[in-house]
């Protein structure tokens, strides 16, 4: 059997595969069908500082090989999750990648200041939810503010800091390039591109929110580009999300550069698929002489 274990800025994976932030909740949901121990990570879902209801419904949205989502970072607060969620995932023996989001620097720095002495392993800055009204995005568009939100959270915590970046930018590579000068231990992308779907019978948003986030396999193709993109401009580990289904998927992510791969709208599809990935990487070491999955990472020879 192939070496699956992967790096992640001095955090070790026992496999590449994780469930992406907002796809999995806090993992509650999915460990009555299989062990949480099995996967790679979790990405756990996005965390403010206090609770949030997210945004009115409808919510969610059907498109083409995809979805639209205006959730809102819908969640319990960081205190919550410290107190309750954090000690039940570290039970579970799998990596714990918290999520974390806010309106403000401050707010985002606070979050990072209370995690610091808590047991999760990585921190994961959404600089990039392209659907609530305040920070969010905004962050996520401008070198200067992505590194300054980054060289702040930074600055609050020692645990290692993966930031997740927008690909609602024009150029994604000077956003990463922003972020790593800033301090960044890694960079996960893409999140969702912002969409919309319209009611013509009513002539309204089909989203309350009017806009949302696009994910699942629609999106697969530019995750990949932006992957490898990124990958050739940083020197820290890119962790490649956006339509990532089946093993191929994985390996063509790893092959574009990331090290590891988050999956999420295809989870609501099959909520099996994280394993079936797993099975699929090992498989696809074994018949083609690869001893370490990580040998994958970067394999793309470009024409």
């Amino acid at each position: 059997m192939a070496d699956l274990r992967v790096n992640i800025a001095g955090v070790t994976l026992k496999n590449p595969v994780i469930p992406a932030s907002g796809a999995f909740g806090f993992g509650r949901e999915y460990e009555v069908l299989y062990p949480l121990s099995k996967l790679g990570g979790i990405a756990t879902k996005g965390t403010t500082l206090n609770r949030k209801d997210g945004n009115p419904p409808p919510r969610i949205a059907e498109t083409p090989s995809g979805m639209l989502n205006s959730v809102g970072l819908q969640n319990p607060g960081i205190d919550h999750f410290i107190r309750e969620e954090l000690p039940h995932l570290k039970a579970c023996d799998t990596a714990v990648i918290a999520n974390v989001a806010g309106a403000t620097v401050e707010d985002c720095v606070e979050i990072a200041r209370r995690l610091e002495s808590t047991e999760v392993d990585m921190i994961e800055l959404n600089i990039s939810c392209p659907n609530v009204k305040q920070g969010g995005a905004a962050f996520g568009v401008h070198c200067e503010s992505a590194a300054g939100i980054t060289e702040a959270v930074r600055k609050a915590t020692t645990k290692p800091l993966m930031v997740k970046l927008s690909p609602n930018v024009t150029d994604i590579t000077e956003i990463a390039r922003a972020v790593e000068a800033a301090g960044a231990d890694a960079v996960s992308l893409i999140n969702t591109l912002l969409g919309m779907r319209i009611d013509i019978k009513n002539r309204r948003p089909i989203l309350k929110n009017n806009v949302g986030g696009m994910s699942g396999p629609a999106v697969f193709p530019i995750a990949v580009r932006m992957v490898w993109q990124v990958a050739n401009a940083v020197k820290i580990p890119v962790v490649g999300m956006g339509g990532v289904t089946t093993w191929k998927d994985a390996v063509e992510m790893m092959m574009a550069g990331a090290v590891a791969v988050q999956m999420g709208a295809a989870i609501f599809q099959n909520p099996f698929a994280p394993l079936e990935v797993i099975d699929g990487l090992d498989r696809y070491c074994d018949e083609n002489g690869i001893d370490k999955v990580s040998d994958l990472t970067g394999a793309v020879q470009p024409w």
